[in-house]
């Protein structure tokens, strides 16, 4: 599956690009299953990086990165992690976070005021949002 990943990214940019043949000048994989390392590089500057391991809850953790030369001669960078928490990128040329200009609405805080509520009263709710208790 980890494989997959890595191919997906790299058929992705090879769409953007003109088909001219590219030589692969590292391939490396180590390990296998949920723990392993892999990194790739083409001889055009394409660099691919990941490891895999076991997570707290059994699941596939991984982290990684790329990079590239864009059309204007910029290199980007992008580095990676997947786990329990989603999937988290970071890069200079991703969009950043920026405090919220308008507050929430006052609704979101009386909801929020009566799921706590409903918390302290052990009020419990399965999968499908139905209360149990």
């Amino acid at each position: 599956m980890n494989t997959y990943v890595i191919l997906s990214c790299l058929v992705a940019i090879a769409a953007c690009q003109e088909a001219v043949p590219v030589a692969i000048v590292r391939q490396e994989t180590t390990g296998e299953g949920a723990n392993f390392n892999h990194v790739f590089e083409s001889e055009d500057g394409i660099v691919v990086e990941s490891s895999g391991s076991t997570g707290s809850a059994g699941q596939v953790n991984l982290a990684g990165g790329y990079s590239f030369t864009d059309e204007s001669g910029n290199l980007i960078e992008i580095r990676y992690v997947a786990d329990e928490n989603g999937f988290q990128a970071t890069g200079n040329h991703l969009p950043q976070v920026v405090e919220a200009i308008h507050p929430a609405p006052a609704h979101v805080a009386e909801l929020l005021a009566i799921a706590a509520q409903q918390r302290a009263e052990g009020v419990q709710f399965d999968n499908q949002g139905f209360r149990l208790k």
